[in-house]
């Protein structure tokens, strides 16, 4: 999933669309979160009880994947064309992208 700007935008202003995207993503394909809970707070919702609410969905299998999409979207960026984005224009920028992409896919 790509979200394309205007070239002298960074990342961080999209984060919010793209979060948007991904949560309707995975709920569409009914893909659970996995989330550590500290110890300090598992021992504090044990300790309340039912008060305390139902643990949180952890998956260690899961978690260990966690940085995946975070590794693919530097690995994306170590292609030049996607790193300095000399094209002016949108879409022949997110071809680039989508070319990087696809070359990552190949390569795995």
């Amino acid at each position: 999933m790509f979200v394309i700007t205007p070239w002298q935008w960074g990342d961080a202003p999209q984060l919010i669309e793209v979060l948007d995207r991904i949560r309707r993503y995975l709920r569409r394909r009914q893909i659970k979160h996995t989330i550590p809970e500290p110890a300090n707070q598992r021992a504090s919702r044990q300790r309340r009880g039912s008060a305390g609410g139902r643990p949180t969905g952890f998956d260690k299998g899961i978690y260990r994947r966690r940085n995946e999409a975070e590794r693919t979207m530097n690995a994306i960026k170590g292609f030049r064309a996607v790193a300095t984005r000399y094209e002016k224009r949108a879409y022949i920028f997110h071809g680039s992208v989508l070319v990087a992409a696809i070359r990552l896919w190949l390569r795995s």
